[in-house]
């Protein structure tokens, strides 16, 4: 009899150390979920797309490095530059949208200073995009945040066909893989400059986007600048409040 207690004894033992070291496991499981939940996954399953993953923690995609070294010369960017309003189906990768991003009003000093000049450095700019066919990235809208040089989701979802109604039904719109959004808080120069700020607002962003078509034109690629839409209906696409305002658009594509 003792030695069937014995026994049971230790039975009973080895029982809980199991149930102890599975329960465990499974708490360590929670954590570890718990700390990355954050972490998405992001596929683009479109045609033509590469099915890599692009990964976002808590809705922000820090993009890669802009490459400032080397790539073609100036005096060849500015040779081939053209507007162009037709892409190929090929998707862009997220390389290129961080040099495009870069050249427009990306960091390139170690006072935050940008690619393109500000009036007083008082940068009102603000640079949306609405992703179409980027290689691992999913459809929706997000803001560039220059002094991160990285991407906030605002709102996800396939706004191509929006977005082209809202600019007078220009196909180019619904076809690049990209299409950079010029918006810009005015305040931020005329609190200084007075009404003649208003105008180095848009001195400005004829330089950034500038900037923009001639890095295009350096990455193979083909952009234009469009100009016709109707303000307020694009700026209830991209759900803006009244502080921003929407003055340029810029779909980028792979030439055909």
């Amino acid at each position: 009899m003792e030695l069937f207690l014995h026994h049971k004894y230790y039975f009973m033992k080895k029982i809980t150390y199991v149930f102890l070291i599975f329960t465990f496991i499974i708490v360590l499981g929670v954590l570890f979920f718990g700390l990355f939940k954050g972490i998405t996954p992001q596929t683009n399953t479109e045609a033509g797309a590469v099915n890599e993953q692009i990964y976002m923690d808590n809705n922000i995609l820090q993009l890669p490095q802009a490459n400032k070294d080397g790539g073609m010369s100036l005096n060849d960017a500015l040779a081939i530059r053209r507007s162009a309003r037709s892409y190929s189906s090929e998707p862009m990768q997220i390389q290129q949208v961080s040099q495009l991003l870069w050249s427009a009003q990306g960091i390139n000093n170690k006072d935050n200073f940008r690619t393109a000049p500000s009036a007083g450095a008082t940068f009102p700019l603000e640079i949306f995009v609405m992703t179409n066919n980027i290689s691992g990235l999913e459809r929706g809208i997000y803001h560039y945040e220059p002094y991160d040089h990285a991407l906030e989701l605002v709102h996800m979802g396939d706004f191509s066909s929006e977005l082209m109604k809202a600019a007078l039904g220009q196909s180019m719109i619904a076809d690049a893989a990209l299409v950079v959004i010029y918006g810009a808080v005015f305040e931020r120069t005329m609190n200084r400059y007075g009404e003649r700020g208003e105008r180095y607002v848009h001195n400005e962003v004829g330089h950034a986007s500038q900037n923009m078509h001639l890095q295009a034109s350096a990455l193979g690629l083909a952009t234009v600048v469009v100009g016709a839409f109707k303000d307020d209906e694009v700026e209830k696409v991209l759900q803006l409040d009244n502080e921003v305002r929407v003055l340029y658009l810029m779909p980028v594509g792979i030439t055909h």
